[in-house]
């Protein structure tokens, strides 16, 4: 069966935390589309620098979270510290929860689950830097490659992509989650 999955990102997303789930769920046959409050292209950070532009396919405001089977969230720095302010971000989010869709995570991208009030008794991982805010924010944090609660599958930083992938594509195959909205 074809999926649909969202990839929300805008600029200063981790180039490695986009690119390589993108790639993996391409390689499941399935659609994943750049959703993202910017129109053309956004950049990319890749470790100490910029990096490469991607295309994106879909304008947050012209966005459903209907038209999608599941939604990613990849980290950097600036990437979810941008989204986590921007409501309709938020918004777009909270409606993949409300519907039981799987959502998948990685470093610093479950800020913007935090902004949502998505992580209140979820089992989660990310990048230790953001772990104090995870678990003041009411999640169970463990230091692991990566950790799935009910349709949310969290990892902690690009040396965790094959993991976080395998478990993104597990749990994306698999049917709707319990709604936790």
């Amino acid at each position: 069966m074809n999926k649909k999955i969202a990839i929300l990102s805008t600029h200063g997303f981790e180039e490695s935390e986009l690119e390589s789930p993108k790639k993996h769920l391409e390689k499941q046959g399935w659609t994943a589309d750049i959703v993202s409050p910017e129109a053309g292209t956004i950049k990319s950070w890749a470790e100490k620098n910029w990096g490469k532009e991607f295309p994106v396919d879909v304008v947050l405001k012209d966005a459903s979270a209907d038209d999608y089977d599941a939604l990613v969230l990849p980290g950097g720095v600036i990437n979810p510290d941008q989204l986590r302010t921007n409501e309709a971000a938020l918004d777009f989010i909270k409606a993949f929860f409300k519907a039981g869709k799987p959502v998948a995570a990685i470093c610093h991208g479950p800020q913007t689950l935090i902004s949502a009030g998505l992580v209140k008794g979820r089992k989660m991982t990310s990048v230790k830097s953001i772990s104090i805010d995870l678990v003041n924010a009411g999640a169970e944090w463990s230091d692991e490659e990566v950790v799935v609660d009910n349709g949310l599958v969290t990892s902690r930083t690009p040396k965790d992509l094959p993991a976080f992938n395998k478990k993104m594509v597990e749990e994306f195959s698999e049917a709707r989650h319990h709604s936790v909205v």
